[in-house]
């Protein structure tokens, strides 16, 4: 059975930032789906060690809002389009080596791996992006220290915002992945000062008709009193 460790703080924040608004893109899309973190995901039935427990992962085809607590492939015959492992501080190499493998079994459409620290070793990048073929199963596709990394199950950018310990994962849209997708709090804050304008500027042309309405009816009686 995979073992799990504890993460630290920085994969925990990653994940808290991200997971919601990988659920609010599908949301938006009108494609819904769940979008899980963290469980255990067993793969084969009567062999517990054939699991593992993405950071970020999406069921397609499965409501948001669903309870779970496991997830067993064999129940249910569904398995995770995208899964997201964001490389351990304790060990790193784990998510180099082990997880490929295990996702590869797991028969994932997309796995993208992120390292945080891709600058502390010679023989590691910040991203990896695998993808199952036909052919081949599950192979990696792309590697790549660049900020951003196109994730072709989401549909949109990963890109990193921030560095070191500020070091965030976020959506990005356009064809470079020059726009962020707002979160839920940016798109109500955004919401609200699109209001906010829109009234100011509908009360801005009110008074600009009032305006024109005195100065005409002005205009009028001067001309009734000359008469």
């Amino acid at each position: 059975m995979e073992k799990k460790i504890g993460e630290d703080s920085l994969q925990t924040w990653i994940v808290e930032l991200l997971r919601p608004l990988i659920e609010r893109w599908y949301s938006e899309l009108g494609r819904p789906r769940f979008v899980g973190a963290d469980q255990f995901i067993y793969y084969q039935q009567f062999d517990p060690s054939k699991v593992v427990a993405p950071d970020v992962y999406v069921l397609p085809g499965v409501a948001p809002g669903r309870r779970v607590r496991s997830w067993k492939v064999w129940e249910t015959g569904i398995v995770p389009s995208f899964a997201l492992e964001v490389v351990s501080s304790e060990d790193p190499y784990k998510d180099y080596v082990d997880a490929p493998e295990r996702y590869r079994e797991l028969g994932v459409k997309e796995l993208v791996i992120f390292d945080p620290d891709w600058e502390r070793g010679r023989d590691r990048v910040r991203w990896q992006r695998y993808r199952k073929l036909k052919t081949r199963g599950l192979v990696r596709v792309e590697t790549t220290n660049a900020d951003r990394i196109y994730a072709r199950v989401l549909g949109c950018w990963l890109r990193v915002i921030g560095a070191g310990e500020q070091a965030r994962l976020r959506l990005a849209t356009g064809p470079e992945g020059e726009a962020l997708f707002p979160t839920a709090a940016e798109a109500e804050r955004a919401a609200k000062e699109a209001e906010r304008a829109a009234k100011e500027a509908a009360l801005s042309r009110i008074a600009e008709l009032e305006a024109q309405i005195a100065s005409a009816a002005g205009a009028g009686g001067k001309g009734s009193g000359a008469a």
